[in-house]
């Protein structure tokens, strides 16, 4: 259930101008990332495992510009052993003001699969999550999120498509925050992938933080997302998917720390693995059962990347 709001908000962006600083594919992607491998905060079936393993196992391939990052999809799991393998990346750098664009071409699909491209401060929840793909069990449309400590909320007309309230506190909303349902039906999931993917983007100011969807076909993506130069405009991509406007109900200086970028899929946990979420997805059995005993259906439990540009 999800209250709806209406909205008209004329968005500026301060900056006057954005230079690339990081223009990521291949290896060069992977190697702005370090690995995490501390037990699944989410609870979920989940493994993290490092690079080195990751490597060794098959779960990382790198096609000249792509990279991929796979789960693991063949192995039976020891219902009291660890969870499925998979991945939880963070960025090497952290960003205050910045624009980032990652061009996706597949995101993890299957049920029990929980798939995230989010930002995080150092003091979490208090220098604020900021979810840029979010979702679980195949369930479209894409989900973002902000969440932060007590003493920031959102205007009542903030969005078209508010998820939960207005009040970003993770601990007060049991960690719902501020959601926001995407409009576009192929912005998660199979739909996500049977279109060839698409263009997410961020923009962080101190006065907003804005999140964008552009699906592959989408008529009108504009050149500088499709085609990342030295210099970025977010002023003339339109409105955005998701709006988080600083005020005096949310002092982005008290709120919003510098961002980690983080990578990563988890199985089943407090969101995948919920049973009112995971049966509503017509998913089988039990999340936990059904993680452990069916390796297969994980085939297609991978992101593959484009890009990642970063302006500052």
């Amino acid at each position: 259930m999800f209250t709806v709001f209406v909205f008209l908000t004329l968005y500026v962006f301060h900056v006057a101008a954005w230079s690339r600083t990081a223009s990521l594919s291949g290896q060069n992607f992977l190697n702005a990332f370090q690995w995490q491998t501390f037990a699944d905060p989410t609870h979920g079936r989940t493994n993290y495992i490092d690079e080195s393993t990751a490597w060794n196992d098959g779960l990382i391939t790198v096609n000249g510009n792509q990279l991929t990052l796979r789960a693991d999809s063949y192995s039976y799991l020891d219902p009291n052993g660890p969870g499925r393998n998979t991945f939880r990346l963070s960025s090497n750098n952290a960003y205050t003001s910045h624009v980032a664009i990652f061009d996706i071409a597949h995101m993890p699909q299957g049920c029990g699969t929980w798939p995230a491209v989010w930002e995080v401060g150092q003091d979490w929840p208090n220098n604020g999550e900021i979810d840029i793909v979010e979702g679980v069990n195949n369930q479209s449309p894409n989900q973002a999120s902000l969440h932060t400590g007590s003493g920031c909320t959102m205007p009542g007309t903030r969005t078209i498509n508010a998820v939960g309230g207005l009040d970003c506190d993770a601990d007060a909303t049991g960690d719902t925050g501020c959601g926001t349902r995407f409009t576009a039906t192929n912005s998660f999931g199979p739909s996500f992938n049977d279109n060839g993917g698409g263009w997410y983007a961020i923009v962080m100011t101190d006065d907003a933080i804005s999140i964008y969807f552009w699906a592959r076909n989408s008529a009108g993506v504009p050149s500088d997302v499709t085609s990342p130069g030295q210099s970025v405009n977010p002023s003339a991509w339109g409105t955005p998917s998701a709006y988080y406007p600083g005020s005096s109900s949310c002092d982005f200086g008290d709120h919003i720390g510098s961002q980690n970028i983080v990578i990563n899929l988890a199985f089943c946990g407090d969101w995948a693995g919920n049973a009112q979420d995971y049966s509503a997805a017509g998913c089988p059995s039990d999340c936990v059962d059904y993680v452990n005993n069916n390796p297969s259906t994980f085939s297609d439990a991978y992101f593959e990347f484009n890009s990642l540009n970063i302006y500052e």
